[in-house]
């Protein structure tokens, strides 16, 4: 009879610690969806790289937010540049538009997109140290601004549109066929 009782207390303390292991595991709220960046959520459509080599080019496409909550872009990596800035058109004050990096990064509202096009809001990539060929692909890293990351490839492409020089040292000034389009920073 003792060893009976001993087994059923034995099971009735393992029975009690594993429901208190798994309660102090579980959660009321759901902190994983209510905070952070839903990073599975996040896609880059359309993506593509002007062709380049050397200098600087640029990222295109329509980032889309399918979460429920607004996610703030802070920064861009990718292999094929040490500097990647997110830009911005802007009035320069002369009437001009300009492009300059874009303070705060971007924010994305939820189930919205943001478009990445030439002469419009892009992603710069500065001091090509190898050309970046038409037909292959470039990869990126998105970060937010709680530090989440998302994985992104971009496909380069030939690009002739737009008249705009994404080239040299000098991102200051504009070549003539660019007028109105200089890249300041």
């Amino acid at each position: 009879m003792k060893a009976f009782t001993r087994a059923r207390t034995l099971a009735i303390g393992v029975a009690v610690a594993a429901g208190l292991v798994l309660t102090g595991c579980s959660s009321d709220s759901d902190d994983s969806k209510s905070s952070g960046t839903d990073t599975a959520a996040i896609a880059l459509q359309d993506s593509w790289v002007k062709a380049a080599d050397t200098g600087m080019t640029a990222l295109f496409g329509t980032i889309v937010n399918n979460s429920d909550n607004p996610v703030n872009l802070t920064k861009v990596t990718t292999t094929a540049s040490p500097r990647v800035e997110l830009h911005e058109m802007a009035p320069d004050g002369t009437g001009a538009m300009k492009m300059r990096e874009k303070d705060g990064g971007v924010t994305v509202a939820a189930h919205s997109t943001y478009e990445l096009k030439p002469g419009a809001d892009h992603i710069m990539l500065f001091d090509l140290p190898a050309p970046v060929q038409a037909g292959t692909d470039v990869p990126f890293t998105f970060e937010f601004a709680d530090g989440a990351t998302a994985q992104f490839t971009a496909q380069v492409r030939d690009f002739t549109g737009a008249r705009e020089e994404y080239s040299g040292g000098d991102h200051g000034a504009a070549p003539a066929e660019t007028q109105g389009m200089n890249h300041g920073g």
